[in-house]
């Protein structure tokens, strides 16, 4: 399946500003979200291709947020990519068993974002 389409879920406006500028100029329509109860809606209406995921949220957090997707059959087929700002195996680990793909750490760096995204395509 290629990766046309990515949800952007993060509390920060300026997060989210930076991941689609980085993500359009890689030529992905991009869809945004500033909750995991906001992105959980959002993808019942119209599902993206991939979820770009932060970690720490009020509400949902990203971990929890994952599980939910990858737990519901409609959204488990979509891979989910998490954002950490810390560097440790755990939270990767974690991520990886709630259900994401990969993790990145942030701040992100675009080449290693967009490497992951094609390995994922």
């Amino acid at each position: 399946m290629a990766i046309e389409t990515i949800m952007v879920v993060d509390d920060s406006e300026t997060d989210r500003f930076m991941l689609t500028e980085i993500l359009e100029s890689a030529g992905y329509k991009v869809t945004t979200a500033a909750s995991g109860e906001e992105c959980l809606a959002k993808v019942e209406e119209t599902p993206p291709d991939m979820v770009l995921m932060d970690v720490i949220m009020p509400g949902l957090n990203g971990f929890q947020t994952t599980r939910a997707l990858s737990k519901n059959p409609q959204t488990a087929h979509i891979p989910v990519i998490v954002c950490t700002g810390k560097e440790q195996a755990t939270d990767r680990m974690w991520a990886l068993r709630q259900g994401a793909k990969d993790s990145v750490i942030k701040p992100v760096v675009a080449e290693e974002l967009l490497g992951k995204i094609k390995e994922l395509g």
